[in-house]
């Protein structure tokens, strides 16, 4: 910053504090004149930057621009809002401290913009993640849609911002924005319902009707042809301005509603809100002979009903008429027309006003995403907030938008002082008290509890009776009378009076006096809804409205919260975020009212500078010393205008700057030297002291340019000392690894010619070298898992080694496999197991069975007699369907065969037909084939039997594998190639005979055997992975 010293006559001082005459505001001013016109449209009052809105484009934005800002000492270089979004960024890396950056200014000043570039500095040049671009993106994307919804076309700006908005742009550790989340303050909703002349409506009312799609303006019953026939937007007689291209921010939006995250239905359901509100615009009412309300208009309220998803006729009624209720009773009555016409209005407002506050959330949900607590995160937030506002005509927003200016000026000073006071006492200097305006008294005179302007505008607009604005004006003269800050026509003496009229007060603000009509107050205040109107909206369709208009409104009985109040609320919790974090000051002034480029006008900046507090943070910031630099930027700066210091000072930085200042003749009342920085307290010091350096400077190129000739000189055979050397470096590490490639090359060829002889010194590098990369052909392709069987083909020298190493892996890899499967998995494959063990080559339909898995039981309770399971209990582990044949006929008869715990019970119906304990079993036999037979033997003596079970099941492999294991008989399943004998009652034996023919056929023969004849069936073996597991 000093480097502009030189041409302060010229283009003024960068920094305010370093103005000789600080007191005085024409000197103030005319430093930004100056700065004006040479387009140096940024200046400092030491941390806060103050901004002009040159009302052009300047080719300073660029991302060269913002490269040169990034990572530089914050006074280094010329004033700019890339150098403080800068320093708030560093500020949150290296101290992990949040920040806050906040931007005021009046309307047109150039506050959106500022806020727009400097979250355009921090998604351009902070380090990028790769999931962190869609966040970027949607920070960026999200101030075109607040803009169209919140933005309107005002007397003093066609971009004009009516509400608060505060932003937190979250980053992680690495500096990375990761979230963010937006809080919106105070819509003037009273804008969709009545503009100024010469003013506009909310942007999206203009922006949808001329550039929506001709299908979606007729789903939304909407013309393109002239806003001026919707009544909402007829008042300011202002359907375009020149500067603005509704079609063009159209596009802009639309497209940022995709990169938010907004799908077609939930635009459409907005955009029908939005029509909503111009058709409701248009429904007129009129007075019939009894003096009744009713509606004049039917197609408008048709489109609300429609668009809203409401019943159009329970909406025509409400209009028109009003319910109370009074102790538990509901009343219904009519409207006069001006209250049909304020509660069309109202709706109007309130259907905008929650779905732009639904709007936030939906943008803060998509922000969210990745938005979290974290110790690991830092946040800096941006405050874009409405300035003082001084109006021919001040009403309620007026009175709320000057009550958070005063909120904001004494946190700004309090602040300021108190950043002051800290970094005089870290460096040790001595800090004298400041005497400044405390404008406490001014935010205690409209918030104090019960005495203050806000609790007794609540306290009429809540009191029983004939409550109107003349009663509340008169009920602030009862309680405010004596108060130095507030007066009334009634109060004030005979020079006063004449300014302020009989329906307004006075109130003197820090930066000024203004005058609030009261008319107007108490409706505002209130902000109500009739009850039957909100029991409309609760039944709507449409999701906006539905999340907009919750039906616990409806039994809530609590009064809802006045507008001032709420207002009152977040602001305080706005004061609680911005006090937790450190401060940066962005202040906007608007240099003329024509938004011409290059005019400057005297009187309005002056009213903007005082109204702004500037005058009293440059007095608070002068109190004690003008200008401040660390040690080492002072004495590299300065250090050519000393001998001892020039051209390095080797030895402590504070005895280089004692030593510097001691040379120019310093008066001890002109600095102090603190334990980093030296502190300079009058502008003239400084500004000698630069004078001095610009006459030093032909000298002082004199001899640099002979120090450049003589270290040229030594550099130049410094570096061709080192090039010898290394070359020469280069060339040996060169000619070592030839001689040891060649070496190698020797050791492979001798060794492969002599690789079949025993290990011996010529040939063990090649043996050694084969060995390694078998070993890494392995490593790169072992089996994935137990069913791959490949494996890399082993030199000769390694097949035994090669057949051990695939058994280990094989073995690993069937141990890992065990480990992971699941105890009903690993009950299965011991089952599979089993049965593989017994059937596997021994029985045809073997092979057609793997796949199938086991069951649990093939019967269900509910299939079993009641009776059998009173008789058996819970015992009965397994269960299936049989068919039993007879020991002399042979007869089929069905049976249910149930493997107990114990043994095998035989059933028909409820009857227990045969009980077979395990201990008795002797063995179970089946055919080859693949028929279901199976025979359970039993010992001939016992007298209990009436000899061997003859059954045919078609789960022959189930039924005898878990029979098997059950009885623990698995070596006792005998598998019979041609016929199988049997015993029957009394010795006798019988025979089944088993053979294949054309078709299946069960017969008793003429020699008294049973024939099974089953049909002949390929034997080729289904390929599937539960048979290879199962061979392993």
């Amino acid at each position: 910053m000093e480097s502009g010293l030189s041409a302060r006559d010229r283009v003024g001082v960068q920094d305010f504090l370093l103005l000789d005459n600080y007191t005085s505001e024409a000197a103030f001013i005319e430093n930004l004149r100056r700065r004006y016109k040479e387009n140096l449209i940024y200046t400092y009052i030491g941390s806060v930057l103050v901004s002009v809105n040159p009302y052009r484009e300047l080719e300073i934005y660029s991302k060269q621009h913002m490269e040169r800002y990034r990572g530089v000492n914050f006074y280094e270089i010329s004033p700019h809002i890339y150098a403080l979004a800068d320093n708030s960024y560093r500020a949150v890396r290296t101290e992990r401290k949040d920040q806050c950056i906040l931007i005021s200014g009046e309307s047109g000043a150039g506050k959106t913009e500022a806020s727009k570039k400097v979250l355009q500095y921090y998604t351009t040049m902070c380090p990028t993640r790769n999931n962190t671009q869609s966040i970027r993106e949607r920070l960026l994307q999200s101030t075109p849609v607040l803009e169209a919804f919140g933005n309107a076309k005002t007397l003093r700006n066609d971009n004009s911002s009516r509400f608060g908005k505060y932003m937190d742009v979250q980053f992680d550790y690495k500096g990375a924005p990761i979230g963010g989340h937006i809080l919106n303050y105070l819509l003037e909703k009273s804008r969709v319902v009545h503009q100024n002349h010469g003013e506009r409506n909310f942007h999206i009312f203009y922006q949808l009707l001329e550039s929506g799609d001709g299908a979606l303006l007729k789903r939304l019953g909407l013309d393109r042809t002239n806003p001026q026939q919707y009544h909402y937007l007829v008042k300011g007689n202002c359907p375009r301005v020149s500067s603005i291209s509704d079609k063009n921010s159209w596009k802009v939006v639309s497209k940022a509603f995709t990169v938010i995250g907004f799908n077609e239905e939930e635009v459409e359901e907005l955009l029908k809100v939005v029509a909503s509100v111009l058709h409701l615009g248009n429904t007129q009412f009129g007075e019939d002979e009894y003096g009744e309300t009713h509606l004049t208009t039917e197609m408008p309220i048709k489109y609300v009903s429609e668009l809203l998803g409401v019943e159009g006729s329970y909406l025509s009624e409400a209009l028109t008429h009003k319910k109370i209720v009074a102790k538990g009773e509901e009343m219904i009555g009519p409207l006069s027309l001006e209250q049909a016409v304020s509660a069309r209005d109202a709706l109007a407002k309130a259907i905008y006003g929650r779905t732009f506050t639904w709007l936030v959330q939906k943008i803060n949900q998509s922000l969210d995403e990745v938005y979290y607590t974290s110790k690991c995160s830092s946040v800096i937030g941006l405050l874009d907030i409405y300035g003082f506002e001084v109006f021919q005509n001040n009403s309620f927003e007026q009175f709320c938008i000057n009550y958070c200016n005063e909120k904001l000026q004494q946190l700004f000073i309090e602040l300021t002082l108190k950043s002051e006071q800290e970094e005089y006492e870290a460096e040790g200097i001595g800090w004298e008290t400041v005497e400044y305006f405390n404008n406490k008294i001014i935010c205690d005179l409209v918030e104090e509890k019960f005495k203050g302007i806000i609790a007794i505008l609540d306290e009429e607009c809540l009191r029983p009776g004939d409550a109107c604005d003349l009663t509340f004006l008169e009920k602030l003269e009862d309680r405010l009378g004596g108060h130095a800050h507030f007066v009334t026509h009634k109060l004030a003496n005979g020079k006063i009076r004449k300014a302020v009229g009989r329906e307004e007060f006075r109130l003197l603000h820090y930066a000024g006096e203004v005058n609030y009509n009261i008319n107007g107050f108490l409706d505002k205040n209130n902000d109500l809804l009739y009850r039957n109107l909100k029991e409309v909206m609760c039944q709507s369709s449409n999701q906006i409205m539905k999340e907009c208009f919750q039906t616990d409104e409806l039994t809530d009985q609590r009064r809802p919260e006045t507008a001032a109040t709420q207002f009152k609320l977040s602001l305080a919790k706005l004061m609680d975020i911005l006090m937790s974090k450190q401060p940066s000051y962005i202040r906007c002034i608007k240099p003329n009212d024509a938004k011409q480029p290059g005019r400057f006008e005297e009187v309005l900046v002056r009213h903007q500078v005082k109204y702004l507090g500037l005058m009293e943070n440059l007095r608070v910031r002068r109190a004690g010393f003008a200008y401040r630099r660390s040690f080492e930027a002072f004495l590299q700066r300065y250090k050519p205008l000393c001998p001892d210091t020039w051209p390095n000072w080797q030895g402590k930085l504070s005895d280089g700057v004692s030593t510097l200042v001691k040379h120019l003749d310093y008066k001890a009342e002109e600095y102090k030297l603190g334990r980093s920085k030296i502190f300079i307290r009058f502008p003239k010091t400084l500004f000698l002291t630069e004078d001095a350096l610009e006459l030093k400077k032909p000298t002082i190129g004199e001899r640099e340019k002979r120090c450049v000739i003589l270290i040229h000189d030594y550099i130049t055979s410094s570096v061709i000392m080192i090039q010898s050397w290394w070359r020469g470096v280069k060339g040996r590490r060169r000619a070592k690894r030839r001689r040891q490639a060649a070496d190698t090359i020797r050791n492979l060829i001798k060794g492969f010619i002599l690789r079949n002889e025993p290990r011996c010194p010529d040939n063990e590098y090649f043996l050694d070298h084969v060995r390694f990369s078998f070993l890494m052909t392995i490593k790169r392709n072992l089996p994935k898992s137990v069913l791959d069987r490949t494996w890399p083909r082993p030199p000769p020298s390694l097949t035994e080694a090669s057949v051990h190493l695939h058994r280990l892996c094989i073995r690993n890899l069937v141990n890992d496999y065990c480990r992971k499967i699941q105890p009903e998995w690993r009950n299965q494959l011991e089952q599979k197991v089993v049965a593989s063990g017994i059937f596997r080559g021994q029985k045809d339909n073997y092979p057609q069975s793997v796949p199938r898995l086991f069951v649990g039981t093939r019967l269900e309770n509910e299939e079993i007699n009641l009776k059998v399971r009173q008789t058996l209990g819970t015992d009965n582990k397994y269960g299936v369907v049989v068919t039993k044949y007879d020991r002399h006929g042979f007869r089929a008869r069905p049976r249910q065969l149930l493997l107990m715990g114990s043994g095998v019970i035989l059933v028909q119906e409820s009857k227990i037909k045969q009980r077979i304990d395990y201990s008795s079993l002797l063995g179970i036999s089946v055919s080859s084939l693949s028929d279901g037979f199976f025979i359970l033997h039993v010992p001939p003596a016992d007298s209990k039997q009436k000899g061997d079970l003859v059954l045919q099941c078609d789960h022959v492999i189930e039924a005898v594998t878990k029979l098997a294991v059950m009885a623990d008989k698995i070596h006792s399943v005998n598998i019979s190639q041609d016929s199988i004998k049997f015993a029957i009652a009394r010795g006798k034996e019988g025979v089944i005979d088993f053979t294949y023919g054309a078709e299946l056929r069960v017969v008793k023969t003429k020699n008294g055997h049973l024939a099974v004849v089953r049909i002949i069936q390929s034997h080729t073996k289904p390929i599937n992975h539960l048979d290879k597991i199962l061979s392993l």
